[in-house]
C-alpha cells in the first residue's frame, strides 16, 4: 500500500470562522492551528502548504483560565540593552485582543518557513463583524471545548 501525499496544486483551501467568545484563547488558538497546518484534512501532508484559512471573531470575549490575567506577560525585546517590553495580559486582552489570539497561534505552528506561510492565513478580529464576507466563510462544524 502507498502513502497518499498531497501535490502543493492540488491544495483545494476553504475559509472557516471560529467563535472565540467565552471560550478559553488556548483552546481556540490549538483549533486555528490545526486548521492552519490541514491537520484536519484526510489529505495532510506534513511537508506541504495544505491548510485552510482561520477567521477568529470575538477575540476580546476570549477567556484566560486560572490566574493568567494577572501572571501571564507578553515579552519582546528590540535587541538593544535593556530594550525588554512587557505587557500583562489583562492590559494586552483590553487594548488588543486579537494580537494576544495571534501570537497564541502563531507559537503553535512550525517555527520555520511553513508556518511563517501559513500565518498569514490567519484573521482574527476583536469583535463579531469581519471584513471577509466576499469569501463565503462557514462556522467550523466542531465546537471548541
Amino acid at each position: 500500500m502507498s502513502t497518499y501525499l498531497e501535490k502543493t496544486a492540488a491544495v483545494q483551501r476553504k475559509w472557516y470562522i471560529l467563535d472565540a467568545a467565552g471560550k478559553p484563547l488556548g483552546r481556540t488558538a490549538s483549533l486555528a492551528a490545526s486548521i492552519l497546518r490541514g491537520k484536519t484534512k484526510p489529505t495532510f501532508t506534513p511537508n506541504i502548504d495544505c491548510g485552510d484559512h482561520v477567521i477568529i471573531i470575538n477575540c476580546k470575549d476570549a477567556v484566560l483560565t486560572g490566574k493568567k490575567l494577572e501572571q501571564k506577560y507578553y515579552r519582546r525585546h528590540s535587541g538593544y540593552i535593556g530594550g525588554l517590553k512587557e505587557v500583562q495580559a489583562k492590559k494586552m486582552m483590553e487594548l488588543k485582543p486579537e494580537l494576544a489570539m495571534q501570537i497564541a497561534v502563531k507559537g503553535m505552528l512550525p517555527h520555520n518557513t511553513l508556518g511563517a506561510n501559513e500565518i498569514t492565513r490567519l484573521r482574527a478580529f476583536s469583535g463579531a463583524e469581519h471584513t471577509h464576507q466576499a469569501q463565503n466563510p462557514e462556522m467550523w462544524p466542531g465546537e471548541i471545548k
